[in-house]
């Protein structure tokens, strides 16, 4: 261990054990799921062993500056952001029980009355860590993968690739052997992801499953979507398309390393609850999957990365190291190599923090625009509005979009309010040229006392929109207060 100090750490984790799900092998279209007992025991544990690592003052790795385990959380100090996407509540469910490990109940989480009467926090002083709930119709950051064309005509290149081929006929022997235990799923290689989870599902959760499947299949299986994923959330080219899961994150994780660094801001603890594939790619970019400093594969469930950030005891700008843990069957964090363009020094655990934001920034999708052009994508997720701005100039929107910076440009907010300030707009123009020319017409009605209330409310970053948006956005805001 060396002598430099901890001044902050990016932490991405996977979430916990969850019930079967299904995701379609050829657009990652995904079905919902539920977390389990399990899974959530699993996150907490994670937790628990991170305030050991960074929170305690005898640690030594223990973050210089933050609220240590014996006080409260300070919130200017953390960021938690949890993918809302593919795998329904199970990503956000499991951020919840991390947060609870790291933060667990304290007496501390009190107030005292005016009567002089203090309370103190459901469960015994539950702290309530604020969590941004990113939804992927209004973000694409931590779930830049689907509805993504471009991505799709990969997934197919790959299919249809002789090395798939290949690997299709090797293992064709294998496969045949495996229908009797997939209660009537496809037993293709292209289906093999839902092979592999549904098998591995049932074995932790089905006694007579695992009592069933001979002992080397689960393995086999494994492996096999291991080859499937990697070839599919991969990519030779350093900003090339099979890297999207990790590209559209950099965003924010550059704008995290840059913040812990900045002597003048409070951020210490920057969190991504995020699925197995940004892993891949991230592997694949850092090249610590190149280095065999991790398996190029599926990453187990409450696995997690750190990238910490570093003062040298010599002084100088700060530094970056990497630790992964691959969920229960890693005991601690190891430290890996990096290798990516513009560093090869591998004799080296840590690399400059400018080193490394000068060669990921490149490769960085910014907004939602960048987003839209580098899949293909026309319609879905904000990019009909975005893609036409003499659209939204008919109807007196301004769209401001900055091409590059480290931060999310459209907000799960901005992107919203974007899609429904178009709508509404080019709604009422329609209308009123209906009004107008006779067809319909306009008179007292009766009022229902019936009051819309949006689903859910979230803020992330910073969006550029007009007074028009502004407005529907404040209306949606102050209904759901």
């Amino acid at each position: 261990m060396s002598n430099d100090t901890v001044i902050g750490i990016v932490l991405l984790a996977r979430h916990g054990d969850r019930e079967g799900f299904y995701q379609d092998p050829h657009t990652y279209t995904a079905s919902a799921t539920a977390i389990t007992p399990l899974g959530t025991e699993q996150e907490f544990q994670l937790g628990s062993l991170l305030r050991s690592l960074y929170l305690d003052p005898s640690s030594p790795t223990f973050i210089q500056g933050i609220n240590n385990s014996t006080s409260l959380f300070n919130q200017s100090q953390v960021q938690v952001r949890a993918d809302a996407g593919g795998e329904g509540g199970v990503i956000f469910d499991s951020s919840v029980a991390l947060l609870q490990g790291l933060w667990p109940p304290t007496p501390l989480s009190n107030t005292t009355l005016a009567n002089g009467t203090t309370v103190t926090s459901p469960l015994g002083g539950y702290q309530y860590v604020p969590i941004e709930s990113v939804e992927p119709n209004q973000d694409v950051s931590l779930e830049g993968f689907t509805s993504c064309p471009a991505l799709d005509d990969k997934i197919a290149a790959f299919y249809n690739s002789i090395e798939f081929q290949e690997k299709a006929n090797e293992s064709a022997a294998f496969l045949s052997q495996l229908p009797p235990f997939l209660d009537g799923r496809p037993v293709t290689l292209v289906n093999m992801w839902n092979i592999f989870d549904f098998m591995n599902v049932q074995s932790i959760h089905n006694a007579t499953f695992a009592d069933r499947l001979p002992p080397t299949f689960l393995e086999q299986a494994h492996d096999l979507a291991n080859f499937h994923e990697n070839g599919i959330f991969s990519d030779q080219q350093f900003d090339g398309i099979g890297n999207i899961a990790a590209r559209t994150m950099l965003p924010s994780l550059l704008t995290a390393l840059n913040r812990i660094a900045n002597a003048s801001d409070p951020l210490k603890l920057h969190y991504s609850a995020i699925s197995y594939k940004p892993f891949l790619s991230f592997f694949n970019m850092t090249g610590v999957a190149k280095l065999g400093e991790v398996d190029a594969g599926i990453v187990n469930y409450a696995a997690a990365v750190i990238v910490e950030v570093l003062q040298p005891a010599a002084g100088g700008e700060p530094s970056l190291r990497f630790k992964f843990k691959n969920g229960t069957d890693d005991a601690s964090f190891f430290t890996g190599i990096l290798q990516f363009p513009g560093w090869n020094n591998i004799s080296v655990e840590t690399v400059p923090l400018t080193t490394f934001i000068e060669a990921f920034e490149p490769a960085a999708i910014n907004t939602t625009l960048e987003w839209c052009k580098i899949c293909h994508q026309t319609t879905e997720r904000g990019c009909a509005a975005v893609l036409n701005p003499s659209l939204a100039n008919a109807v007196g929107e301004s769209v401001a979009m900055p091409e590059s910076g480290h931060h999310d440009t459209i907000s799960p907010v901005g992107a919203g309010f974007l899609g429904a300030g178009l709508t509404i707009a080019v709604m009422l123009v329609a209308f009123g040229v209906l009004v107008f020319l006779g067809v319909l017409s306009i008179g007292r009605g009766r009022r229902s006392g019936k009051k819309l209330v949006p689903m859910s409310k979230c803020s992330s970053g910073t969006a550029s929109v007009n007074v028009l948006s502004l407005a529907i956005a404040k209306s949606y805001s102050d209904s759901s207060e």
